[in-house]
This record gives structure tokens, C-alpha cells and sequence, in this order.
């Protein structure tokens, strides 16, 4: 008799703990995400969800506990290999976009898989094309000054998926956009990374930007006190 046998987490969390000082900003968490899932940790301010994020993403190694990422271990390798995981298996998207102001968007995407050896030319009309999917055609020459907030975070957007992540972090990814604004850039931002195949994990302590996602974590006191699916904003029903 044959079985039918299901993948493993693209990520997983055990365990986790993260001391600053005298302060307890993860106390015992596990979390799994799997493959192309979109999940939104949510929490007050101080409630550990951004802590969660810097370890899931290997900026910051907890105090205890474990990671991995298809089943590497991510706190078993020394920070240039982090670093090079980072480049390489995952994908950014930051409140404020990150994106390097002296640089046009096309150079600010491609920059990502310049810097894992691809050809500037190579990497640009990778960039072009990524552009152009997100309905920026004719602002490649634009640098970030001269875009609009969503339209910076488009460009956020297509730097994070360039070089094919596994995951894409989002961190408070429409805190300085206007509603309607923030609103389109998460569809965007869970289309894309759908289409893209990647597991998509978003911190926001905003219920309507949790929706566009399908699963909703709730952090609080360092501790995961709720987890539920839900038909993420935008899908079929």
C-alpha cells in the first residue's frame, strides 16, 4: 500500500527564545510556514512579532531554540553564510522601502542579483521585466524621490523577488502609505509572491493588512497565543 506523503515546512521555528537585557522578547515560540503560504504576525508594539522576524530571517540568532529553512539549520552557519542565505533564499520588503535614494529603480532591483554574480546587463533587463509586471514600465529611470509611497514599495516588491527567494519578510510593509495606497500594495505584494512561488511572512499590528493573508499568528508577551486560516482579502470564495 502505497502512502502519499506531504513536503515539510519551507520554514520552521522551535523553541525560540530572545533576551535583551532583562527583558524577554520571544519566551518559548514554534511556528511552521510552509511552502507558498502568507502569514501575518500580529501583536502590539513590544509584543515580540518584529524579534520574531529578525530570528526567522537570521539577522538576529536567538538565546535558544532553532530555525530552518527546508531543513537546514540557519543558526548552525556562521554569519557570511547567513548573509549569503539572506541574498540568496530570501526576500525583503521594509516599512519605508530601504531602497538606495542616489539609485534609479531598475539599478535599485537589479542590484540584488548583481550582487550574486549575475551580469549588470543580465540583471537589469531582469529588473526591466520585473518593473513592467508591476505596472511601472517608464519609471525604470525614476529614483526613489521622484515615485510615489506605492510606488516605491512596488519597486521594494520586485527587489525582494528578483533573485527568487524561498520567503519574503514584509515588515509593516503599508505604515506609511494612506490606506488605499497600502491596500493595493498587499495585493500586490501576495499576488506576486504567490505567482512567484514563495512563502510570504508579514509583521503588522493592522488587521486590515492581515487579511490579505491566509493564516494570522498572534504574538503576544514573546508567546504565539493565536493561530488561524482564514480566505485571505482578494481570493475567490
Amino acid at each position: 500500500m502505497s502512502t502519499i506523503s506531504t513536503p515539510g515546512p519551507r520554514l520552521s521555528a522551535r523553541g525560540l527564545v530572545k533576551r535583551f537585557g532583562a527583558t524577554t522578547a520571544l519566551a518559548g515560540v514554534d511556528l511552521d510556514v510552509a511552502p507558498g503560504e502568507s502569514v501575518a504576525v500580529m501583536g502590539p508594539s513590544g509584543s515580540g512579532k518584529s524579534t520574531l522576524l529578525h530570528c526567522l530571517a537570521g539577522i538576529l540568532v536567538p538565546d535558544a531554540g532553532t530555525v530552518a529553512l527546508s531543513g537546514r539549520g540557519l543558526h548552525d552557519l556562521d554569519e557570511r553564510e547567513r548573509s549569503l542565505v539572506r541574498r540568496r533564499q530570501y526576500g525583503f520588503v521594509f516599512q519605508f522601502g530601504q531602497l538606495l535614494a542616489e539609485l534609479p529603480a531598475i539599478e535599485n532591483v537589479a542590484l540584488a542579483p548583481m550582487l550574486l554574480g549575475t551580469s549588470r546587463r543580465e540583471a537589469t533587463e531582469l529588473a526591466g521585466r520585473w518593473l513592467a509586471s508591476l505596472g511601472l514600465a517608464g519609471m525604470e529611470g525614476r529614483r526613489p524621490g521622484e515615485l510615489s509611497g506605492g510606488q516605491a514599495q512596488r519597486v521594494a516588491v520586485a527587489r525582494a523577488l528578483i533573485t527568487g527567494p524561498e520567503v519574503v519578510f514584509a515588515d509593516e510593509p503599508t505604515g506609511a502609505l494612506d490606506q488605499a495606497t497600502g491596500h493595493e500594495v498587499m495585493r500586490v505584494l501576495t499576488e506576486t509572491t504567490r505567482l512567484a512561488g514563495a512563502s510570504l511572512v508579514v509583521v503588522t499590528h493592522d488587521a486590515g493588512v492581515a487579511a490579505w493573508c491566509g493564516r494570522r499568528v498572534e504574538v503576544r508577551d514573546g508567546r504565539v497565543v493565536a493561530d488561524e486560516r482564514r480566505v485571505p482579502q482578494g481570493s475567490a470564495r
